[in-house]
């Protein structure tokens, strides 16, 4: 079977495990995608902002590309982050990527010079064209820096190889909304932030959303809840955890603490300039985790 590369439904950003000594937990790795697959995950996601894609070596992603592949088996599709700004940069990233089993680029615009709407454009087509993947625009503008209004966006959809977005400008739903009715029907837009407003963007026509890897199995039911009030009762279970895991700087020390208290992973150590959660920030995350009956 070919992977797929529809991007539907419930598609978490994996964290990177490492251990103590800040080395690569390809062991870890594993059983956290062994956690998605048996939370029933549409597909997972690596490299993106909440997995320190910042701090990787390509050696690295490679390696963890290799494990990922394997423990989700042959067909859900895996979306490979791509954090380069240079344009030859990312093509090499997402061919890597392609090479090593990914089924899509999810993509930032480049950033470290302001570019206009005729460079970003430029920029998604190179990479679409060249970079041996289909292309998801990744719109994440407090990550970024670069605005990207829904015009823009739909001429990005237009071009060939561009088949999803990921909407990631506050507030999400209305422009997710507004992307939804503008671009062509086979164009799959996304919400991420970690789910905040999972109901409200697929209110609007999500198809689907991309949040942190740390509870799966409590946001499956949101979305195959068959009535809106049993949607609306898992979601406010798991609010408060979706909420703690959005504090800039440590939200990657949060996921990851998270996950071992809840026997996946083994350290929940990050790499600079990410910092550990402090004391305090973790009491209060084992009290929601205590409410949730995962302490």
């Amino acid at each position: 079977m070919t992977r797929s590369a529809t991007v539907r439904g419930l598609i978490p950003v994996l964290a990177t495990p490492f251990r103590a000594d800040g080395e690569l937990d390809l062991d870890s790795l594993a059983r956290l995608t062994d956690f998605q697959v048996a939370a029933g995950v549409d597909g997972v996601a690596v490299f993106g902002f909440a997995s320190e894609g910042f701090t990787l070596t390509a050696r690295e992603r490679a390696a963890i590309l290799r494990v990922v592949t394997d423990r989700v088996g042959s067909e859900l599709p895996v979306v490979a982050g791509v954090g380069a700004t240079g344009t030859r940069e990312a093509v090499e990233q997402a061919r890597a990527a392609a090479e090593a089993g990914a089924s899509v680029a999810m993509l930032i615009p480049p950033h470290m010079v302001k570019p206009s709407p005729a460079q970003i454009v430029d920029f998604y087509g190179s990479v679409a064209e060249q970079g041996q993947l289909p292309v998801m625009v990744q719109d994440a503008p407090a990550s970024t820096g670069v605005t990207m209004p829904v015009p823009l966006i739909v001429e990005l959809s237009k071009l060939a190889g561009v088949t999803s977005v990921k909407v990631e400008t506050q507030p999400t739903a209305p422009k997710l909304g507004a992307v939804v009715a503008a671009v062509a029907a086979d164009c799959l837009v996304l919400g991420g932030q970690n789910a905040l407003f999972l109901r409200e963007e697929y209110a609007r026509g999500a198809a689907g959303t991309m949040p942190a890897c740390e509870f799966p199995d409590l946001l499956r039911p949101v979305l195959d809840a068959t009535e809106p009030a049993a949607a609306r009762a898992a979601f406010n279970r798991v609010l408060p955890l979706i909420r703690f895991g959005l504090q800039p700087g440590i939200a990657w020390s949060i996921h990851k603490h998270v996950l071992i208290r809840r026997g996946v992973i083994g350290s929940a150590t990050v790499r600079p300039p990410a910092v550990d959660a402090d004391p305090a920030t973790l009491a209060a995350l084992d009290e929601i985790l205590t409410d949730l009956g995962l302490a």
